[in-house]
């Protein structure tokens, strides 16, 4: 059997699930992008979608829901300078997509006049970080009533004070079709599979919360025996330490970050101010300041959408540029910006891979993708035993960040009270307050167990969610202000 290149195996398959059935071909996105090049634009792109996703959950030991959907369809964009119009509908046919390419061209009132020349066909670069499978198929419905089945005992066999179990398995097949009016055709097929678990503990009629999962771009084998009891101890591990903890205290303090899921920190209170729309416009606190140190030495930060079966990873951007791992901060210094790009023309400089969007009825704008802190040569448990008094916080909840400002709070899901270098208890209601910019420039100690999250996060910004992933190793800030309730 000869295989195709993955590039063209990609197109073939979006071209067969979102033109065919509709009677589409190539020089029907042609003529739309002519329609809409016939006024004087700087860009225009059309954005097809297909989007099937199943979700289960189990509660109480009964799956009590299970869903499945399918949606499709097309967005249309036209840019002219600042300005962007944008349709989209569910209907994918000839008629609906030129009556959108004729609605998104009245953006720029100047028409070219004469003949619009067709851009020359050209398939943009592209990667091949996951497999082109649909994760619903690759199990039965019964198989997954059984993993989360398995979720539910294992988890009430670990422990006595085990009073709830909530567990939620979903999966995506997702693809896209992209076509510019520079003539790049751009495909990709996308995988996404979570598994999530949260445990509920109860003593003496306190009740703490633990929880635990993880997923990628891959189907739901993924979820073998020995990762399911990984999530399923991890969660219960949770919720029972969170049983024996004390009211955290307030106050200025030392604090360390342990791996992985901790760079939610990172991406919130740096990661989305460095965005190129934040900074071409002037609101972010890294505006204007590339190439000067915002951050201690040693702190290197990236953002890297190529980093195969990552959930955070694409093989294209949503505007059909190859994805990238672009370098932010090298050794304390600021060295680039995200972009998608409108930003990217704007500013002057080239896209960076990071133009994302929901879907079909979305507009792209500059989002991150895998974004983390590379590690140091400091030993996690040194780092630890370095704090005469302070906190140690290994997981964190929700959170905020003014991008002006760079102002954040965090809440941590578990953490620890340390003295003199040696854990004390673990501590409930610890908030982490400081700014981005600053936090950054009070970095003192870089572990070398830099780890990526499991596979969890999902980014929101202006109503859009996309999937995302962090990491960093373990790090020491200093004279973080702490809010708690001691």
């Amino acid at each position: 059997m000869i295989s195709r290149e993955p590039t063209i195996e990609r197109l073939a398959i979006a071209q067969r699930l979102l033109l065919e059935p509709f009677g589409l071909d190539e020089s029907h996105l042609s003529r739309a992008l002519s329609e809409i090049r016939s006024h004087k634009v700087d860009d225009a792109d059309l954005y097809f979608q297909y989007t099937r996703s199943e979700g289960w959950s189990l509660e109480e030991g009964i799956v009590k829901t299970g869903s499945f959907s399918i949606d499709q369809g097309v967005g249309v964009r036209a840019v002219s300078g600042e300005k962007t119009a944008f349709a989209y509908s569910d209907d994918i046919s000839e008629a609906s997509l030129l009556d959108a390419a004729r609605t998104v061209r009245s953006i720029s009132q100047a028409s070219r006049g004469g003949k619009v020349k067709v851009a020359t066909r050209k398939i943009a670069g592209s990667r091949s970080l996951y497999p082109e499978l649909d994760p619903i198929a690759s199990l039965d419905s019964n198989a997954k009533i059984a993993l989360l089945g398995r979720v539910e005992s294992l988890a009430r066999g670990k422990d006595p004070r085990v009073a709830q179990v909530m567990a939620g398995l979903a999966a995506e097949y997702d693809v896209v079709l992209v076509a510019r009016a520079d003539g790049t055709l751009a495909a990709d097929v996308r995988p996404l599979v979570r598994l999530s678990v949260t445990v509920i503990a109860e003593q003496n009629g306190r009740r703490e919360v633990g929880s635990a999962g993880g997923g990628g771009r891959f189907g739901l084998a993924y979820f073998d025996d020995a990762l399911i009891t990984h999530y399923v101890d991890e969660a219960v591990r949770q919720a029972l330490v969170n049983l024996e903890s004390r009211p955290a205290r307030a106050g200025e303090m030392t604090v360390v970050l342990g791996s992985g899921w901790p760079g939610i920190l990172l991406h919130e209170a740096i990661g989305h101010g460095l965005e190129g729309d934040f900074n071409r416009k002037g609101s972010s606190a890294f505006s204007g300041r590339i190439g000067q140190r915002v951050a201690a030495k040693g702190v290197t930060v990236l953002d890297d959408g190529t980093i195969a079966d990552r959930r955070g990873s694409l093989n294209v951007d949503d505007e059909g540029n190859a994805s990238q791992r672009n370098v932010l901060i090298e050794d304390g210094i600021l060295k680039c910006y995200i972009q998608d790009s409108m930003n990217a023309r704007l500013m002057g400089v080239p896209p960076t891979g990071n133009g994302r969007r929901e879907s079909y009825a979305h507009i792209p704008m500059p989002r991150m993708t895998n974004t983390y802190m590379l590690g140091g040569d400091r030993d996690p448990q040194e780092i630890v035993a370095s704090i005469k008094k302070g906190l140690y916080a290994t997981n964190f909840g929700g959170g905020q960040v003014d991008i002006t400002s760079g102002k954040f709070v965090f809440s941590a899901s578990e953490a620890y009270w340390v003295e003199n270098g040696k854990i004390q208890y673990p501590v409930k209601g610890a908030t982490i307050i400081g700014a981005g910019p600053e936090a950054l420039k009070k970095v003192s100690m870089i572990g070398n167990d830099m780890a990526l999250d499991p596979g969890v996060g999902t980014c929101g910004k202006e109503g859009q969610s996309v999937p995302v992933g962090v990491g960093q190793p373990t790090l020491r800030i200093d004279a973080l202000t702490v809010g708690g309730t001691a």
